[in-house]
């Protein structure tokens, strides 16, 4: 496969996840600003710090962090290159370029995903069908997942494009559990005690995470807990230990395939190998934000391996 090819459908399958992690998220800041009204503010901040967007708000629109402003901003703000509009058409454009490696279903999936959202985000959407128009988002990424499970042959172009889910997905989960866990928590003494559940709920809400953990749990909510599921619980789809061991599936069957074992493949085993496999108290006690800064690091580093690599950009 062309690398060109490749590095299209690797980025697809980049944008059409951030444009769900964006959703999510903005559902988890008007969750939580309607609990906590004297603090909106501060929490969709931390919403747009947490996507990587907040140098372009502050770059259009200063610091009037208004709900009505912030959720305009993340999902069809032209200022925004990661509005859930940009990302959506950056992942139909892309899609578009690796048309012939696509299954009919998986460009029909994403073409239709692309037309929907740009009639649902025409106008500025009002707080009362905010989320209807969520919903709307979440359900069509559904769509293209399961056209891409039930149509795509398992080759290297089906393996680049869940590379590039997989990725995006760490970085989502990793940026979440970094700004919100300190945004939460009083104080260092609070670690690992039950706090403030209706906040801790709401986060595993932003990853798909809420029911699950209660399913493993039961009622009990920590800080402790949470960090262990979405860190370590390889059963949970959106946690790094999951994401990861994906990430070397894929880095794997594209070595055999092209006979080749890379960087980027080294370096996802180290991912997996020396920064998932330490239990949650010892990652606690070398500090949380430490782990998550050098896990989004490496993340990174892995990303631009892969675009190496494989030669995404001739």
């Amino acid at each position: 496969m062309l690398g060109k090819t490749a590095g299209s459908l690797y980025w697809m399958a980049r944008y059409l996840e951030r444009s769900e992690n964006n959703a999510r998220l903005i559902d988890a800041g008007f969750r939580i600003a309607l609990t906590r009204s004297n603090t909106a503010a501060a929490e969709w901040r931390s919403v747009l710090v947490t996507a990587g967007q907040d140098y372009y708000f502050r770059q259009a629109h200063g610091a009037d962090y208004s709900s009505q402003r912030v959720v305009d901003f993340m999902l069809r703000d032209p200022a925004n290159p990661s509005s859930i509009m940009s990302v959506i058409k950056q992942a139909r454009d892309n899609a578009r370029t690796a048309r012939t490696y696509l299954t009919r279903e998986a460009w029909e999936a994403v073409n239709t995903s692309w037309m929907t959202l740009g009639a649902l985000l025409k106008r500025q959407v009002r707080e009362d069908d905010l989320p209807d128009v969520l919903a709307a988002i979440r359900q069509q990424s559904g769509l293209v997942r399961g056209a891409f499970a039930g149509t795509m042959l398992r080759n290297d172009g089906y393996n680049f494009s869940r590379l590039g889910t997989f990725l995006e997905r760490a970085d989502n989960t990793a940026r979440i559990l970094d700004v919100k866990y300190y945004l939460l928590l009083p104080s260092v003494a609070h670690i690992g005690s039950s706090i403030d559940n209706v906040q801790w709920e709401t986060i595993l809400r932003s990853v798909s995470a809420h029911r699950a953990y209660h399913w493993l749990y039961g009622a009990e909510i920590s800080a402790l807990k949470i960090a262990e599921f979405l860190i370590l619980y390889k059963q949970m789809p959106r946690s790094l230990a999951f994401c990861c061991d994906k990430m070397n599936d894929n880095l794997g069957w594209l070595a055999r395939a092209y006979g080749e074992e890379t960087e980027a493949v080294r370096l996802g085993a180290s991912i997996c190998n020396d920064r998932l496999s330490r239990p949650i108290a010892s990652i606690f006690d070398n500090g949380l934000h430490e782990f998550i800064t050098d896990f989004l690091r490496a993340n990174a580093a892995l990303a631009r391996q892969i675009e190496r690599d494989y030669r995404f950009v001739e």
